[in-house]
């Protein structure tokens, strides 16, 4: 009895040194779990990206965390479009996503402002997998598939 006094004495004091425990967001967890299954999150500022789906077709999603809703991203999302990858700038102007597209993967960069979509070439060419941007929005790392090889590409953007 003497030991498990103890050691419940010991667990309490260093959970006090510790701070306090992290807690899931539930009401804003609810609603990502209402737009489906949802994959591949980037977090930047107050900006949330993730490939959400329903019904088999998915999409990329946009949602502003300040206050707790998806936004429109028109000429984005394209029904025969498969998204693999997707990141977000801390100003949530910019969205990297690498996507499947007639039989090919591609890497492109879609500007909210704009509301237009840039292909970026891989250059040497490869197959990109995986991308992830910088917070400021000015440069990527691409993870890039070439003759069988994982390589990273660092992309300046104007």
């Amino acid at each position: 009895m003497k030991r498990l006094l103890s050691a419940t004495l010991l667990a309490g004091l260093l959970s006090g040194c510790m701070g306090s425990m992290p807690l899931p967001i539930g009401p804003l967890n609810r609603q990502l779990e209402s737009l489906g299954a949802n994959r591949d999150p980037s977090l930047s500022g107050r900006w949330l990206a993730l490939i959400s789906g329903k019904g088999g077709r998915e999409q990329v999603v946009l949602v502003d965390l300040e206050r707790q809703q998806p936004l429109p991203l028109p000429g984005l999302n394209r029904a025969d479009a498969q998204p693999v990858s997707v990141s977000v700038d801390s100003a949530g102007e910019r969205i990297a996503l690498v996507r499947q597209l007639e039989g090919r993967t591609e890497l492109v960069l879609y500007r909210r402002s704009l509301q237009s979509l840039q292909p970026i070439a891989m250059v040497p060419s490869g197959v990109p997998r995986q991308v992830q941007l910088q917070a400021d929005g000015r440069q990527m790392a691409v993870q890039v598939s070439r003759a069988g090889l994982w390589q990273v590409d660092l992309v300046q953007i104007p």
